[in-house]
């Protein structure tokens, strides 16, 4: 009886300390996990690692919101000349990004569908490669892949554009124009799509639209 009861003890002993040890591995993945969910993820052009939210656009120069977007005409994927003043009288989704930009593969779907859902309304969305270097099949093929069928605008060897931007160091970053061509609101990093969708209705909604 006695040899049975260390036994018994035993294994009570390794039991607890078997759970024990999922409980700690269980809230070690739930912490990891929140950590994760509370960054912001930014891609600084050029790179292919993540950054923290702590060294952003804004904080790197003067925001754009309240003031003219800045002017452009790129070529698309056909070749045809595309113009922000092409779209005046519409809320245009202005939206930076490249092909090795994760987080912009995140929010693109997001775009085409409120394209579709805004259209009636007047909602333009315009994605501007920022991929250097790169050929235009390769961008075409990387937006077919994502599924978006909104205007696909090449880079630039100079890069004027996103310089007048603001330099756009780090990818995605999104400017919302309002039909007057003035920015309402700008984001840097993938945002929710409850967000997204919100800076969508306001600009949508400014200037009486």
């Amino acid at each position: 009886m006695r040899r049975l009861g260390v036994l018994v003890g035993m294994v009570v002993v390794v039991v607890v300390l078997v759970w024990a040890g999922v409980h700690n591995l269980r809230q070690r993945r739930l912490a990891m996990q929140q950590a994760r969910q509370s960054q912001v993820t930014l891609v600084k052009d050029g790179a292919s690692a993540p950054t923290s939210g702590g060294d952003s656009p804004d904080s790197q120069g003067a925001s754009l919101r309240g003031k003219a977007a800045p002017a452009f005409t790129l070529l698309d994927l056909s070749g045809k000349k595309v113009s922000l003043a092409d779209f005046k009288g519409h809320a245009v989704v202005v939206n930076f990004w490249a092909t090795w930009c994760g987080p912009c593969k995140l929010e693109m779907p997001w775009f085409e569908e409120f394209s579709g859902k805004y259209k009636s309304q007047g909602l333009v969305v315009l994605g501007l490669s920022q991929d250097t270097g790169a050929s235009k099949d390769d961008i075409a093929a990387a937006a077919k892949k994502i599924g978006v069928s909104y205007p696909i605008l090449l880079p630039e060897e100079k890069e004027t554009v996103s310089k007048a931007y603001g330099g756009v160091d780090y990818l995605p970053e999104t400017f919302y124009v309002d039909k007057n061509g003035n920015v309402v609101e700008e984001s840097a990093g993938a945002p929710s799509k409850d967000e997204m969708e919100a800076n969508i209705r306001k600009t949508i909604a400014a200037g009486g639209m």
